[in-house]
């Protein structure tokens, strides 16, 4: 067997063939010595042609083993049939069945369509019994009674057996192991995919960490970066009218010391997320630190009611940053020392307000960075801004976000 063999052939094929080889061999002999013995007088020339069937069977086994398509093997399997037939109209032998079961095997074997081999299987069992009989005739003319006819029938009944016997079982293993192949590529093909998707799944948790690093530097230099200079600008200012005025410096010191608590929260907030650690504080709780910060060493005063509300990060971290921003502006630029601060949900809508006592706004009043960036942000969300107040009466600010907001995409 050469390697063009193994190339067309898969183990189980290769190992199937083999075994048919050797079965083949053996029937052959032992046909053939059926025939010499069942009769010391039997012709020469059926013993030659039986002989030179057997070996055309031989050499067309090999030939079938150097051909892959299956359209390309029919002229060897009619070729098959006819040698056989041959053989069993000239021997008569009750090991003929065996011989079909080996020829029939190599058939199931290429042929994947099982209509077209149930077919096959009929047409066999027909011309074995034709030839099977035809050889018991030609055999035992002459000396037919009663007995040796219940024999042949017999042994034509048993031979048929065999042959459905040797379908059913050859079938089922061929199915089997078809069964089994299909089933052991398929769960090569999911660990490829299982493997490909590890890798994208990789390359996309890379991606995402890149990403999100990049917005907490972002963040980090919109919301702290403008509460530093927030604080230079106010320690500046007190500098400059600390001897003239020493209340209104006072007010921006403690102004700049808010904005200095807050900047650091926030950058102390964002090493976590850059170190992989999860904020700890709920978003009441989160508050309710930035009030205490405010009110830390300092006058001012802050009520407040605030619900427990989940919400994504972003959210909670734009609502967190809302409210250091109102509490800082209030203390800077109306002068308030009194505070009332409320969160709450109703209507699937989070509310954040922010009361104080301070000057109010002015009638000119223009919003600054720090409030036109909370009403863009907040309309990103789906919500908005709304500011309630008299001059000289204090202000109210009211920031909205509904629960639950779905950002529709440009068409």
């Amino acid at each position: 067997m050469n390697a063009k063999i193994f190339k067309n052939y898969s183990r189980f094929a290769i190992i199937a063939a083999l075994i048919i080889a050797a079965m083949l061999l053996v029937l052959e002999i032992v046909v053939g010595v059926s025939y010499v013995m069942s009769s010391p007088a039997q012709p020469i020339w059926g013993i030659v042609l039986i002989i030179f069937c057997e070996f055309a069977l031989d050499v067309l086994f090999i030939g079938e083993m150097f051909v892959k398509p299956f359209q390309a093997k029919i002229p060897f399997y009619c070729a098959d049939f006819l040698l056989v037939l041959v053989i069993s109209a000239l021997s008569g032998s009750p090991y003929i069945a065996a011989l079909y079961c080996v020829i029939l095997s190599q058939f199931y074997l290429n042929m994947d369509e099982f209509k077209l081999k149930l077919t096959v299987f009929i047409v066999s069992c027909a011309l074995f019994l034709v030839t099977f009989f035809t050889g018991w005739m030609i055999n035992h003319r002459g000396a037919m009674d009663y007995n040796s006819i219940l024999s042949a029938v017999s042994d034509g009944l048993l031979n048929l057996l065999i042959l459905f016997a040797h379908f059913a079982v050859a079938n089922f293993l061929i199915s089997f192991y078809k069964t089994n192949k299909k089933l052991t590529a398929a769960l090569k093909e999911a660990d490829e995919n299982k493997k490909r998707l590890e890798e994208a799944y990789e390359q996309l948790s890379e991606t995402a960490v890149y990403e999100e690093r990049n917005r907490i530097a972002r963040d980090i230099h919109d919301n702290a970066g403008h509460s530093m200079t927030a604080v230079i600008m106010q320690t500046e200012a007190a500098k400059l009218i600390i001897d003239s005025n020493p209340e209104e410096a006072k007010s921006r010191i403690i102004s700049a010391n808010i904005q200095a608590k807050n900047a650091l929260e926030q950058m102390r907030e964002s090493v976590h997320l850059l170190a992989g650690r999860n904020a700890s504080f709920t978003l009441k709780g989160e508050l309710e630190e930035i009030i205490a910060q405010t009110m830390d060493g300092t006058d001012i005063k802050v009520r407040y009611d605030i619900a427990d509300i989940s919400l994504p990060y972003d959210k909670r971290r734009f609502i967190a940053n809302s409210l250091k921003e109102c509490l800082a502006n209030g203390i800077r630029h109306g002068g308030a020392n009194a505070f009332y601060v409320e969160l709450s949900l109703e209507e699937e809508k989070v509310t954040l307000t922010v009361s104080d006592n301070g000057g109010g706004l002015p009638s000119d009043f223009k919003e600054g960075y720090g409030l036109r960036g909370m009403r863009e942000k907040a309309a990103n969300f789906g919500g908005g801004i709304v500011f309630e107040s008299e001059e000289g009466e204090g202000a109210e600010i009211k920031l909205y976000l509904p629960l639950h907001f779905k950002e529709e995409s440009d068409d």
